[in-house]
């Protein structure tokens, strides 16, 4: 499942994954978020944690997590992913530069880090 993370700043939406990710924490917990985070900050700034209590993704969330695409390419700011998993950091990190935004990977001891590094995302310019 994946929990909303607590005390983020105002335009960062954060997430823990805690035992098994299924598509239904995509389509009642994150793209909800990722919405309102679009519609009221104008871009989504995005910390996502895996530490030892994630056990893993199902396929439903893996094709929930595709269809994240549709999202505007302007509307991701940066994203951090916060985890100790050697094998899911490598693949995030190789796959990293496919991720619309700025995105990186931290060690769960740098959480702090990432969230001030998501945090300091440059905001989009309203509209004149």
């Amino acid at each position: 499942m994946l929990e909303p993370l607590a005390g983020l700043p105002a335009d960062v939406v954060g997430f823990r994954a805690v035992g098994t990710i299924e598509a239904s924490d995509y389509r009642d917990v994150l793209t909800p978020a990722f919405d309102d985070a679009f519609e009221e900050h104008g871009r989504v700034n995005c910390v996502v944690v895996m530490g030892d209590d994630f056990d893993h993704v199902s396929l439903g969330a893996m094709l929930e997590d595709a269809k994240l695409i549709s999202m505007p390419r302007d509307a991701w700011g940066r994203s951090a992913f916060v985890t100790d998993h050697d094998g899911l950091a490598g693949i995030a990190t190789a796959f990293g530069g496919l991720v619309p935004g700025q995105f990186r990977v931290f060690p769960l001891a740098k959480q702090a880090e990432a969230v001030a590094w998501v945090a300091a995302a440059e905001q989009p310019t309203p509209p004149a």
